[in-house]
């Protein structure tokens, strides 16, 4: 099989095709032939040394595929042979065959293609965690969608249209025709415009029950002042630390930090105010509530209102390209690597 490697940090020009051997297959693992890989920011933050709880180097990266199922252990059963399928790959889905546990492999509904199936689980999972579990959204309540363009704020667009809420989101200009076809209610130039004076006008003054940022640092604070009371504020990545140069991405960190704000439980009290975080990455040993969450995402495809869109696809060769193209924001929803 060929794998796509990191052995040292560094652009996109770090990435290199291998050819290794298949695993051998434990009891309760499956063998899939990948059809489709997903592409997601956090594969562009590890690559470039950035992301926590990474693994060493050298290493494979990826959280998810689909395919169709081609081995399966002594303790899986046989009909899953030949079944189509999405899998949730923790670091190792840049590949043209993976190996995973049987609780990670779910059946692709048939309404989907490949390259559609490999773009739900990381940012729909991301999203409903974001927005149902912890984020408790409520039909009529309103949210903001920080970077509404990317794979997760495409995601919670959809969701949070499917529980009947109020839709705000923050967009360079160009994807805002685009994110009002998807039913977006009010975009956000937050490139040419204080995105902030914009939402009070609009929201006159409350601001919104539910806002999801992905940028971190001073950022945060920007996005609690937006909260109305007894309103949400979760985090869910740091996009500042995206800078292309080494010595430029470690100013921004120590920058970064040290411009975070400290939420304190008497603050969080005396506004009715929350928050918290949240990181897919980190959840791998609660497979059981993903697996749940998973399964009512596919429901939603079924049931026709979970909309997944593939901006783009390009074919596992040019994954150079796919990074870059994700790194300078000019994708709208995700990118896929085809086989």
């Amino acid at each position: 099989m060929k794998q796509i490697l990191i052995a040292r940090h560094g652009n996109s020009s770090v990435l290199e095709i291998i050819e290794k051997p298949v695993s051998q297959l434990k009891n309760n693992e499956i063998q899939i032939d990948v059809k489709a890989v997903g592409v997601n920011f956090a594969d562009i933050l590890i690559r470039k040394g950035l992301y926590p709880n990474a693994p060493d180097l050298p290493c494979v990266i990826g959280y998810e595929v689909s395919g169709v199922v081609e081995q399966v252990g002594s303790n899986v059963e046989k009909t899953w042979l030949g079944k189509k399928v999405i899998a949730l790959t923790p670091f190792c889905g840049y590949a043209t065959k993976v190996v995973v546990a049987k609780e990670y492999v779910f059946t692709k509904p048939e309404s989907l293609t490949f390259e559609q199936a490999a773009s739900i689980p990381v940012v729909y999972l991301t999203a409903y965690q974001l927005l149902v579990v912890m984020g408790a959204l409520r039909k009529n309540e309103s949210i903001l969608i920080h970077n509404v363009g990317g794979g997760v704020g495409l995601a919670a667009l959809n969701i949070a249209l499917h529980f009947g809420a109020k839709t705000y989101g923050t967009s360079s200009p160009q994807k805002h025709d685009f994110l009002k076809k998807r039913g977006l209610h009010c975009a956000i130039d937050y490139r040419n415009f204080d995105w902030l004076q914009i939402l009070n006008e609009k929201t006159e003054g409350k601001g919104v029950e539910l806002v999801i940022d992905s940028i971190g640092g001073n950022h945060w604070k920007k996005s609690y002042r937006a909260l109305r009371s007894t309103g949400r504020l979760g985090m869910f990545g740091v996009s500042t630390l995206s800078g292309s140069n080494r010595i430029k991405r470690n100013l921004q960190m120590i920058k970064s930090f040290v411009r975070m704000p400290k939420f304190g439980p008497l603050s969080l009290m005396n506004n009715n105010k929350g928050v918290f975080g949240v990181n897919l990455g980190n959840l791998w040993h609660e497979i059981e509530k993903i697996s749940m969450w998973m399964n009512t995402i596919l429901n939603g495809v079924e049931q026709g209102w979970i909309l997944p869109h593939v901006d783009r696809t390009f074919h596992f060769s040019n994954v150079a390209k796919a990074h870059d193209y994700i790194e300078n924001r000019q994708n709208i929803g995700k990118v896929v690597l085809t086989i």
